[in-house]
This record gives structure tokens, C-alpha cells and sequence, in this order.
């Protein structure tokens, strides 16, 4: 009974996670979509010449497109009254720095978080009620909490490691970047261009981010602002110093190919330095898994051989 147990509260587990990670690839993927989904099938239908209305459009959408996101919408639109400012407005910036995925609002990602709980939490209050389940109703209120606070989490620690996956992706792509720059402000290209050249050659997040300062500045901001708004966007030392370098070399009138090479240098000697501070940490890290699979494994091929032995050798002395 407690393996079939175990068994049911491990696929509760993968159920909720797969359940908020689908969410979250929908919302991706409703970001990087231009416009609104329905009406581009509904324009595609009358291109073909189809006779079809924007009711059987929205019917052909999937499940999750239709009722499940819609319902976190109209729960963050609720829920909002109800937040305070500063929670918005620190919401508002992870998601900033996370590179806003799916294009959500503060409101509609605080709300994922109760409908996470609400799924996590109903589900093993579900399976405690079944005939089968004999939980005192002590362990049911503390496996029903847990289970709670673990979905409550969970797109939080969602966020912040999409933060940390996309600030390591722009520190890696940095020295090489910053290497283009150099090569075609030197070959005669002002900096905005060699910018523009960067966003084009390649496509990771810095490109990205290359690629919206120079349209923000095209629509009118200053160079110095997009800079600093790119920086803060990122929340990365590496890219903040080297925005404020580029913004003083311009205002003291330094050489700018002269400067992206010292930034490209010291960019290289800190992913060294950061490649040396990991490579001393494995040691520290491989402890864990060591004591916890290798040595039991070790202990139990050195030492159940003398374990028989010893029992063979002591057994009729101690009795039955």
C-alpha cells in the first residue's frame, strides 16, 4: 500500500509540474506570436476561401488556449486589486529580466501561483479522500500543505531560473560579441551600426537585446537611455559596466575600438576566472552524490562478504 501510494503522490507531482510548464511554453509561445491567434487562422480561413466564423476559429483552438489561460487571465485581472504596488512592481521587473515570457503581465504571472497551489493542493486532497487511502487526517492537512506551498512556489523558482539561464546565455556570448563590435567599429562602422550588425549575425539574447536598442533609438531615445534601459533590462555587472564605458568613452571623445577591445579583454579574464571558480568547486559539489551512491554501493561490495562470514561463523553461537 505505501508503494502504490508513492507511486500516486510521484505522478501528482509530474502531473502538476508538466501541467504549469505547458502553461508557461502556451504563454512563450502566445508571446512570440504577432497579433491575435484567432484572428490570423480566421484571415488564413477567408485567404483560402473558406466560409468559416470566428466562433468555429476559437472552437478549433486547443483546451489550454481556450479555457485554461483565459481563466489565469480573468484571476490576475481579479487578483489585482488586491496586490500591493511594490509586489507588482517587483513582478513586473523579474519578468523584465527574465526577458517577460509570453509577454504577461504582473498580475496574470501572480496568479499562476494560486492556480499552481490550487492544482497541486486539490489533487492530494483529492487522492487522500479516496476509499483506499487510509490517511489520518494529521498527515492528510500536512501532505495537502505541502504539496500547497510547493505548487505556490513553483513558478517563482520557474522565473528565477529562466532569469539565471538568460543572464548566463548573454555572459557567455559577451566576449565574442563585444570581439564583432570591435572588428567593425575598426573596419569604419559607427557604433549603432556595428550594433545592428551583431543583432543580424547571430540570435541569442544579447542579439536581441542589441536588436531592440537599436529600434528604440530609431523610434527617438537617446543612445545613452536605450543603453542604460538594455542594461537594466538584463540586470547584469558585466553588461552594466560595459554600458557605462561606452557611454563615457563618448562623452570624454575616447577611441571606441580602443575601449571594446579593453572591455573584450576583461570580459575573456573574467569568463576564465568564472570557468577556474567552478572547475574548484566540482570537488565540493561531487561530495553529495559520492556519500549518498558510490560509497554505500563500496561498503556494501567490501563489507558483505566478512557480513556472511561472520554470521556463519557466530550464527550457532548465538542461537536460533
Amino acid at each position: 500500500m505505501g508503494t502504490v501510494i508513492a507511486v500516486i503522490v510521484g505522478i501528482v507531482i509530474l502531473g502538476g509540474v508538466i501541467l504549469l510548464v505547458v502553461v508557461g511554453a502556451r504563454f512563450a509561445r502566445q508571446g512570440e506570436d504577432e497579433g491575435d491567434p484567432v484572428l490570423s487562422r480566421l484571415a488564413e480561413a477567408t485567404q483560402r476561401g473558406e466560409n468559416v466564423s470566428l466562433e468555429d476559429i476559437e472552437l478549433q483552438q486547443p483546451f489550454m488556449e481556450r479555457v485554461v489561460i483565459p481563466v489565469i487571465r480573468r484571476v490576475g485581472e481579479f487578483s489585482i486589486r488586491f496586490t500591493p504596488e511594490k509586489l507588482l512592481q517587483e513582478t513586473t521587473l523579474k519578468l523584465e529580466l527574465a526577458g517577460n515570457p509570453g509577454r504577461i503581465d504582473a498580475a496574470t504571472f501572480l496568479s499562476t501561483r494560486f492556480v499552481g497551489a490550487a492544482v497541486f493542493g486539490g489533487l492530494l486532497l483529492l487522492i487522500s479522500s479516496l476509499p483506499t487511502v487510509n490517511w489520518p487526517i494529521g498527515r492528510v492537512i500536512l501532505v495537502v500543505g505541502i504539496f500547497t506551498l510547493l505548487g505556490f512556489f513553483f513558478p517563482q523558482l520557474w522565473l528565477q531560473s529562466r532569469i539565471s539561464r538568460r543572464q548566463n546565455e548573454v555572459r557567455k556570448a559577451m566576449p565574442d560579441a563585444l570581439d564583432l563590435l570591435t572588428i567593425c567599429v575598426e573596419a569604419g562602422l559607427g557604433f549603432e551600426a556595428a550594433m545592428s550588425k551583431v543583432a543580424e549575425k547571430w540570435e541569442n539574447e544579447l542579439s536581441l537585446m542589441f536588436g531592440r536598442c537599436i529600434r528604440e533609438i530609431q523610434l527617438g531615445k537617446t543612445q545613452r537611455e536605450a543603453l542604460r534601459d538594455m542594461a537594466d533590462r538584463i540586470g547584469l555587472p558585466e553588461l552594466t559596466s560595459f554600458v557605462a564605458a561606452v557611454i563615457q568613452s563618448q562623452l570624454l571623445g575616447v577611441s571606441m575600438a580602443k575601449v571594446l577591445r579593453i572591455q573584450s579583454d576583461q570580459m575573456r579574464l573574467k569568463r576564465r576566472q568564472r570557468a577556474e571558480e567552478e572547475a574548484h568547486q566540482a570537488p565540493v559539489k561531487m561530495i553529495i552524490p559520492m556519500a549518498l551512491l558510490t560509497f554505500p554501493s563500496i561498503m556494501i561490495i567490501l563489507m558483505a562478504p566478512a557480513a556472511f562470514q561472520i554470521m556463519g561463523a557466530f550464527g550457532p553461537l548465538l542461537g536460533p
